[in-house]
């Protein structure tokens, strides 16, 4: 990753879901840039009792469950090693009062927080309509919609307090352009970027800036345990031909958090490698 010059000193972020993938990689490019991380999910490699948190969220949690994909605690310790603050909570967005007390700790031992990466998110429930099941439905609604809800309702207070503050909400192109088996997945990251313009326009007045990325095909761990038939259409559908990497996400996130971006606010930046354009 290359160098921001810590273009983030002083700052002190929260990252929710960030035990792989492009919340991990979010966490690690904002403390390169010189924030202390928060890095909060509901696996951690030290809870005993993350077998039973991945049960309860369905398939993908317990494959990386199963197979080790959890770095937590190792992003934690990587981002200590970077000469930054930081701390692993583990964090169920969909509890909101789980959420404020998780937030309460963070400004009592960290003194603020500047910045909220609303990422954690459900990305496993592909299937057509006849065959959507409710229960993932709602899931997907409660993790990726009420939570971004309930971390920026936590977060507000603390933010409007000390007049500033930079929220992302992790929405996909599957929001804007559809998803084919993804009817809950679609509404859910359609529904953050509405979200993201109505916190946008609130947070004005407290030069709070809210704004959404919108992922194209990246590859993370989850893109590759997809069928990979359908990865490489995916891919062959993008300008580029060829995925995105982590980073590239969260390079984005660390420009528009930082003070090079005040003045943007209510934006869905497409980090896509051109999957919404006309390809052919």
């Amino acid at each position: 990753m290359s160098s921001w010059n810590n273009l983030l000193a002083n700052k002190v972020a929260v990252v929710t879901g960030a035990s792989r993938g492009i919340g991990r990689a979010d966490a690690l490019a904002l403390a390169e840039a010189g924030a202390d991380v928060i890095v909060t999910d509901i696996l951690l490699e030290s809870d005993e009792h993350s077998d039973k948190e991945a049960e309860k969220y369905g398939p993908m949690a317990q494959v990386m469950q199963s197979t080790d994909v959890i770095y937590t605690d190792q992003t934690v310790a990587e981002i200590q090693q970077m000469g930054r603050r930081s701390k692993a909570y583990k964090m169920d967005v969909t509890n909101l009062e789980q959420v404020k007390v998780v937030f309460e700790q963070v400004v009592a031992e960290f003194g603020k927080i500047d910045i909220l990466i609303n990422n954690a998110g459900t990305l496993d429930h592909v299937s057509q309509i006849e065959q959507q099941r409710d229960d993932f439905w709602n899931r997907d609604f409660d993790v990726n919609v009420t939570g971004a809800y309930h971390c920026t309702k936590a977060v507000w207070p603390y933010m409007k307090e000390q007049q500033g503050g930079s929220i992302i909400n992790m929405s996909s192109v599957a929001g804007t352009i559809g998803g084919f088996g993804q009817a809950s997945y679609s509404a859910t990251k359609g529904a953050l970027l509405s979200f993201t313009k109505s916190m946008a326009l609130e947070g004005a007045r407290h030069h709070i800036n809210v704004n959404a990325i919108i992922p194209g095909i990246i590859d993370t761990e989850a893109f590759r345990l997809g069928n990979p038939d359908m990865n490489e259409r995916m891919i062959n559908r993008t300008a580029f031909k060829e995925p995105g990497k982590p980073e590239d996400i969260a390079n984005a996130i660390t420009f528009l958090v930082s003070d090079k971006a005040t003045y943007i606010t209510g934006a869905g930046l497409q980090v896509s490698g051109g999957i919404e354009l006309f390809t052919f």
